[in-house]
């Protein structure tokens, strides 16, 4: 039952962050077409991508919560049992964490690209000044 229940995390994860992914794709590569040179701008949308996956599944399978299925953490005490309100509260675990994690790397890139323009706005300005 616990490996059904870590497949199943790893799915819900997988589906959340496909689904963020697809949603924000657009956004993402708008923003990158403003600051990025447009020969390394897909390799930047791919990286954002795979950030969005890799903290996303991390964030939502936490392996280190699922150990309490497979061994006790006291002597004397029994293994938890994955009951059907476990697994709703599991699921719904994995979905929250999930969309924290994928929230904070969008919110971390969103914040460095809008110092970038920022900048870039700056230097131009003054470069249309100078000229």
């Amino acid at each position: 039952m616990f490996y059904l229940l870590l497949i199943v995390t790893f799915l819900v994860a997988l589906l959340v962050c496909y689904i963020v992914s697809r949603l924000f794709n657009d956004s993402i590569y708008k923003i990158l077409q403003l600051i990025v040179p447009e020969a390394i701008n897909e390799a930047w949308l791919k990286y954002i991508k795979f950030a969005i996956y890799v903290v996303g599944i991390s964030g939502g399978v936490r392996v280190w919560d699922l150990e309490k299925y497979i061994t006790s953490r006291y002597d004397n005490r029994e293994i938890v049992q994955l009951t059907t309100e476990r697994w709703t509260l599991e699921i719904y675990r994995t979905l929250i964490g999930s969309l924290q994690s994928i929230a904070t790397v969008l919110l971390i890139f969103f914040v460095f690209t809008l110092i970038a323009y920022v900048v870039l706005r700056i230097f131009s300005s003054k470069n249309e000044k100078n000229s």
